[in-house]
């Protein structure tokens, strides 16, 4: 079995190597640009009108960014540093260096640096909960995430999803079918074991990521597939983007329907809406 430690060095060469892809992939195309437009959709939703946020595992800084110039504190921690590198640059080419109150090179499984019920809202998004590939880990992450929220503050989660997942392998890796039913029951990936090239991850059930934050003591407020409607028909999506009064419809459509429990099943991504309660 390959140990904790090895797997988080896979995560975060994999990082390293693909950080200026990950801050270009929500803007990368249309297709992609949907999994912003529905998880900034939640963020209006749900988040207080002010307030001291947290991006854990935020990468190179797209919601930090986002959240900031809406005037919003954030706080944006990420484990890889080529990834934060990239997040100071933007910060300081979108001119919020005022908002952006700190840049921490850390882990989601260890947010010691923050006292109990510090932010008045918290994010772990792009699905470094789906890289944290043991039950103990999960759950240690999930705790400190609901530990440094206040009471009744929202907290946000999206990970990879595990249906969604063999979806894609139907479409871009048929030739690694033999590993689907691996996939289904197991839910984990590391490279070279289980198929196409990836780094290692965890892939969930919905019902297996609500449950996961609601023994922590929150309240499950939504849930959505990110990609809504559109999960894995990138083609069509792209295409339809040219027409933008269709896509305005589209789009629509598509933040009407995201939360219903078979798109949330089977999209590519799965946001989980919460609710920190009074113990």
């Amino acid at each position: 079995m390959t140990e904790t430690r090895d797997i988080e060095k896979i995560i975060k060469g994999w990082y390293a190597r693909t950080a200026d892809y990950e801050w270009k992939r929500l803007m990368k195309d249309p297709y992609h640009q949907i999994e912003f437009i529905v998880t900034s959709h939640f963020l209006n939703k749900y988040l207080p009108r002010g307030g001291l946020i947290l991006d854990a595992g935020g990468g190179p800084g797209r919601y930090t960014i986002e959240l900031a110039k809406k005037g919003y504190y954030v706080i944006l921690l990420d484990l890889v540093k080529e990834m934060l590198e990239i997040a100071r640059e933007q910060i300081r080419r979108e001119r919020v260096e005022d908002r952006v109150k700190q840049v921490i090179e850390g882990s989601i499984k260890d947010l010691s640096m923050f006292p109990n019920e510090t932010f008045d809202g918290v994010l772990c998004l792009g699905g470094p909960l789906s890289h944290l590939l043991s039950i103990q880990e999960r759950d240690t992450a999930v705790k400190e995430l609901v530990r440094v929220a206040k009471v009744n503050a929202p907290i946000f989660a999206s990970v990879i999803g595990r249906l969604g997942v063999l979806k894609t392998i139907l479409i871009e890796a048929p030739d690694v079918m033999k590993y689907c039913e691996h996939h289904l029951e197991v839910g984990d990936y590391v490279p070279g074991q289980t198929g196409k090239e990836f780094t290692a991850a965890h892939w969930f059930f919905s019902k297996e990521l609500q449950e996961l934050f609601e023994k922590h003591n929150v309240e499950t407020l939504d849930m959505a597939g990110l990609e809504g409607l559109s999960s894995h028909l990138e083609e069509a999506t792209n295409k339809l983007y040219k027409d933008k009064e269709k896509w305005n419809m589209w789009i629509d459509i598509i933040l009407k329907t995201c939360n219903y429990p078979s798109i949330v099943e089977t999209a590519e991504h799965i946001l989980y809406v919460g609710r920190k309660m009074k113990k």
